[in-house]
């Protein structure tokens, strides 16, 4: 993944593996078999709490279409999905970074072969409590050293001179969460160490409480949280030197919120797709339906023709005609989603 503050992100291109499609493509309904009533099984997914609200919806109108389906999901953060996923464990991980190598060791390892597909983009959102009046905006440079263990932020006034002496209480994901990962990859970069002295959760919703219960509080999780709750928090415009830029569906889609805009996944693994139908079945619902269902939940739908390389690459993964991405050591988002 590229990183920085001009990071751009999208699906893995796909051309290589023979999948081309026409920029203004669109995306395939799902219609459901004759024998949709017939297929019954058991479905478990599990990982990222951002990802998380768009599965469980999926999950919800799924249920309406295939009634002997059972779907359920989890939320362990991204790195506690993994780790299942790449155990054989569970047959989808949600996930809100793309698979690390030691997680592709490990699925290598366990022969646990899999397929990766994009299916919303999401902007971390940093926010206060609704009752702070003086954060405005900050830079990249003072989310880093607030940040980093070395920063030396103790009170807002270490931040910048004009606002309170009082002391910062901050909320932020735990280490197996990937915004945890994807943050602090954009903002310390690889050789700047994490502060330790802040209150963690996989669970963005307890981040939420926690910061609307605190006037001194600051934290960071997905825009689709912040959505939910803005009345009750303040959004910060982040400046990563073209000026500060609010996150909101258009800025997060054309990346002008930079360096925090990302693309989300699910991770399949192969074999169980390969040989359950009612697993076949909730993938291509998903896959179908994600451009209605990531925006009622807060985040930003793929573009069409990005959605329906993801249809197309599905149908090749459950022929067996297309290699899964663990075979290339995972797929690696690297081009920009505007199209």
């Amino acid at each position: 993944m590229v990183i920085g503050s001009a990071a751009v992100f999208a699906v893995a291109p796909l051309a290589g593996l023979g999948i081309t499609v026409a920029q203004d493509a669109t995306p395939v309904p799902y219609a459901a078999p004759d024998n949709i009533d017939e297929i019954s099984g058991e479905i478990e997914a599990d990982g990222s709490s951002t990802v998380g609200p768009l599965t469980e919806a999926v999950i919800e109108e799924f249920a309406a279409v295939a009634s002997g389906i059972t779907v359920t999901n989890g939320v362990s953060g991204s790195g506690g999905g993994f780790n299942r996923f790449v155990n054989g464990e569970i047959a989808i991980s949600n996930a809100s970074r793309a698979i690390a190598e030691d997680e592709v060791a490990l699925a290598a390892e366990n022969a646990v072969n899999y397929y990766e597909f994009s299916v919303a983009y999401d902007g971390i959102t940093v926010v206060v409590n609704a009752e702070n009046d003086f954060v405005d905006s900050m830079t990249v440079e003072q989310l880093q050293q607030l940040w980093s263990a070395d920063g030396g932020i103790v009170n807002w006034s270490d931040i910048n001179p004009d606002w309170p002496e009082e002391p910062i209480e901050l909320y932020g994901p735990g280490a197996d969460s990937g915004t945890f990962d994807y943050f602090n990859e954009v903002i310390l970069g690889e050789d700047v160490a994490v502060r330790t002295d802040y209150i963690p959760s996989e669970d963005d919703n307890v981040l939420v409480q926690g910061v609307i219960g605190s006037a001194n509080a600051l934290g960071y999780f997905g825009f689709a949280y912040y959505v939910e709750n803005q009345d009750s928090l303040r959004a910060v415009p982040i400046d990563s030197g073209s000026g500060p830029v609010e996150p909101s569906i258009e800025t997060i889609a054309d990346q002008s919120y930079a360096p925090l805009s990302r693309p989300l996944f699910i991770y399949v693994n192969a074999e169980m797709l390969q040989g359950d139908p009612a697993l076949q079945e909730f993938v291509r619902y998903y896959l179908s339906t994600s451009d209605e269902l990531a925006p009622d939940v807060g985040y930003i739908a793929l573009p069409g023709d990005i959605e329906l390389e993801q249809q197309t690459k599905l149908e090749g993964a459950i022929s067996g005609e297309l290699a899964p991405d663990s075979e290339a050591g995972g797929a690696t988002p690297e081009a920009s989603p505007a199209a």
